[in-house]
């Protein structure tokens, strides 16, 4: 069983269409006792990083870290990605889970960029097209964890991380497109 964390943020029907789509029946589900039993979890987030982890309160943070602790594959999008990190300055600082370290941070003002940074971004290696919406990205304190960078004006950021059973994305598979999809499919479907 595939569980989509209903933590009040996120495209959760977008999230649930786009693993249907792969052949997988999704459950959208807040309790914590469905999420214990999940062979999968997918976290999908949007807004505010101190808004989502004050969601996650309820027993949902710590069956979160038990999930991804036992080994069962975890999939972030986008806040699920950021919530993993030990703060983000995002309304904060703001404690994270802390399951990985580092940081989240907002793209510097002074770059001449448009934020949120919004639209269609290629990501390396692989030069893959995804859809991004975010305004704050992961700064991982081992350069390890990156497993996708992208480019915004001057600025290189985290795209995407993985550890060991983790893949979490800053940018939003399910609104990508096929490379959205094959993506979903190759982390979530093994």
């Amino acid at each position: 069983m595939i569980a989509v964390v209903d933590a009040g943020f996120g495209n959760l029907r977008s999230v649930e269409k786009a693993l249907a789509q792969v052949g997988l029946a999704p459950r959208l589900t807040h309790d914590p006792e469905v999420i214990r039993k999940a062979d999968r979890v997918v976290l999908p987030g949007q807004g505010a990083f101190r808004d989502c982890m004050q969601s996650l309160g309820g027993g949902l943070e710590e069956v979160i870290r038990e999930h991804i602790r036992s080994g069962k594959p975890y999939f972030g999008i986008c806040l699920g990605l950021q919530i993993l990190f030990d703060e983000s300055e995002e309304q904060g600082p703001c404690r994270g889970l802390g399951v990985l370290p580092g940081r989240v941070v907002r793209f510097p003002s002074d770059a001449g960029l448009k934020v949120p940074h919004m639209g269609w971004n290629q990501v390396e290696p692989g030069g893959e097209w995804y859809y991004f919406v975010h305004s704050y990205y992961v700064v991982p304190a081992t350069s390890s964890l990156v497993a996708l960078r992208a480019r915004y004006g001057k600025v290189e950021f985290c795209a995407a991380v993985q550890k060991d059973n983790i893949f979490a994305t800053q940018f939003h598979p399910e609104k990508s497109q096929r490379a959205g999809l094959e993506l979903l499919r190759r982390h979530l479907c093994s």
